[in-house]
């Protein structure tokens, strides 16, 4: 998939709404009903950097989505994943609340020491069953409970504009600029 969306139409670009990822695609993704286009891969995000996903996720511009399990462990090659912020609803434009997006930094290093990068992670899920006030667990043609445990992620690198401070750093930057330090360390004899 590397930069093209291989199962649009030519001309057709993947940018859907927060409602759309959750009603659209989530739902149908955890009752397994078919999702035309077939578009987002599934993907187990954890063993990989944020810069690793190129061709493994669908590329849009410089954003990339895919479906994973939801998981507690967020330690990937290079760092790890932490929440950041609060867990904000997902609300359709008759403002029904149809799901949550979480918000995670992506850190390199070991928890919880690791330095912060410019790599966001927005992750959509769906409401439990019991707390669901949404109609699309209800209208579905199959009698299937939505599994809750499938999520879909979207990663970003925030550009430093967004910062405000200007002093961020790449993720990759941040890396070779670590090793460049290890020639600056003098280990004991």
């Amino acid at each position: 998939m590397s930069g093209s969306n291989v199962n649009l139409p030519p001309g057709f670009r993947f940018y859907p709404t927060e409602e759309e990822l959750v009603v659209h695609f989530l739902h149908r993704k955890a009752t397994l009903l078919p999702c035309h286009p077939d578009v987002i891969p599934d993907l187990d995000l954890y063993p990989y950097d944020p810069w690793q996903l190129d061709g493994k996720a669908l590329a849009e511009g410089k954003q990339w989505y895919f479906y994973s399990r939801r998981t507690q462990n967020r330690i990937a090659e290079n760092g790890y994943w932490k929440a950041i912020g609060i867990e904000e609803p997902v609300l359709t434009s008759a403002n029904i609340r149809v799901g949550m997006k979480k918000y995670l930094g992506f850190y390199v290093g070991e928890a919880p020491a690791g330095m912060k990068t410019s790599w966001i992670m927005e992750e959509y899920r769906l409401l439990s069953p019991d707390s669901c006030s949404c109609s699309i667990s209800r209208s579905s043609k199959t009698k299937a409970h939505p599994k809750i445990d499938w999520v879909i992620c979207k990663v970003y690198e925030r550009s430093s504009d967004e910062d405000g401070d200007g002093e961020e750093l790449s993720c990759l930057d941040e890396v070779f600029l670590s090793l460049d330090d290890l020639d600056e360390i003098s280990l004991p004899n």
